[in-house]
This record gives structure tokens, C-alpha cells and sequence, in this order.
């Protein structure tokens, strides 16, 4: 009777296994199945490059990405890790919603800045965030950071992302991280003392 149970329950597929199925098969549910699986670490992405502030333009990212990966499904190369991929279309989706003009100088409500860390552990520049003043001149100088940088500190900051998860999100080694969280720090903290909230 155990047995029979076990048969009855569905195997787990990886992600290679889904995609082969798919193409082969067409069939709709299949697709799905890998959507649910990555659908919120596509949005979490997006919205470390968009910004607190942007959840619904970043739910419009996530839903062009997959529907670029429904379209585009049978050139992914099956030796290669779907998430990579994936994770890609979805950054570089997400850089382009960003430069356009309506996201260039972005409005950001007060709730969505109070939704900034205030206090960072170790030698971050966020722990000098007192209020919510110094919160909108953080959120300026992280606008000002490469989209790497920035997006690398929403993404452990604001969405407590650890960092291999942002390595697998970004596509680079736990080291390339730990590298761009560092540079990123410095170059926010030079901008929050260009702008006087922040003093050595």
C-alpha cells in the first residue's frame, strides 16, 4: 500500500527535465510549474533595480520577463542553468524599464522610504540614517550608484537578501558580491558626504 502511495505522487523535475517536457509536449501546466517556481525572485530582482517604491512596475517586469521566456523558450540551451538565464532577461528587462523617462527622477512617498533600512551593521553609511530627511538623501545617492552597486544593496539591505542568493540573482561568485558591496559602500558613503549627512 506504501508503495502505490509513492507511485501516485508526482516526481520532482528539475529544471531542465521541465523545460525538455515542455518543448516536447506544449503542455501549458508544465510551464507554469517553472514560472511558480522563480516568479518571486524574478520580482525581488526587479525591484532591487527599479527601488522601494516601484512594486507595481516591477510585477509589469516580472510578467514581460516571462512572457520574453515563453516566447523565447526553445533557444535556452539545455546545458545551461535555467535560473542564470532567466535571472539575466530579467535584469536587463528591468535596466531598461528603469531608463525611461518616467523612472529617471522618480517620485518615492514617505512609506516607501520609511521602508529603508536605518541601521546597517557594521562600517554602512544606511546606519547613520537618523530620519526622514537623511532618508531621502540616501535613497538620492543610492540612485546615483551603478545599477551593479545598486541593485546589490537593495537586494541585501532592503529585501535582506543573502549573499548567495544574490549571486545566484546577479549571476556572479560570493566573492564578486562581497567585492561589489564593498565598492558600492564606499561610493555611498563619499555621496552622503558630498551632500553633508554623513562626516568621517
Amino acid at each position: 500500500m506504501r508503495f502505490a502511495r509513492l507511485l501516485r505522487q508526482p516526481v520532482s523535475m528539475d529544471d531542465s527535465d521541465l523545460i525538455r517536457e515542455y518543448l516536447e509536449t506544449g503542455d501549458s501546466a508544465l510551464f507554469a510549474q517553472l514560472a511558480a517556481k522563480y516568479q518571486d525572485r524574478v520580482f525581488r530582482l526587479a525591484v532591487s533595480i527599479l527601488g522601494p517604491g516601484f512594486e507595481p512596475e516591477a510585477e509589469e517586469v516580472a510578467q514581460e520577463v516571462f512572457v520574453l521566456v515563453y516566447r523565447h523558450l526553445s533557444s535556452f540551451r539545455l546545458e545551461s542553468r535555467f535560473g542564470t538565464w532567466l535571472y539575466r532577461i530579467a535584469y536587463n528587462r528591468a535596466i531598461d524599464t528603469r531608463r525611461t523617462a518616467r523612472l529617471r527622477h522618480p517620485h518615492v512617498d514617505d512609506e516607501a522610504l520609511a521602508q529603508l533600512p536605518a541601521v546597517c551593521e557594521g562600517s554602512d553609511p544606511l546606519a547613520h540614517v537618523q530620519n526622514l530627511e537623511h532618508r531621502r538623501a540616501v535613497r538620492a545617492c543610492v540612485d546615483e550608484l551603478p545599477d551593479l552597486y545598486r541593485a546589490v544593496l537593495y537586494l541585501h539591505y532592503w529585501n535582506e537578501s543573502k549573499i548567495p542568493e544574490i549571486g545566484e540573482l546577479l549571476g556572479v561568485p560570493e566573492g564578486t558580491v562581497k567585492s561589489y558591496m564593498h565598492r558600492a559602500r564606499q561610493l555611498l558613503h563619499a555621496l552622503l558626504k558630498r551632500r553633508g549627512v554623513v562626516h568621517d
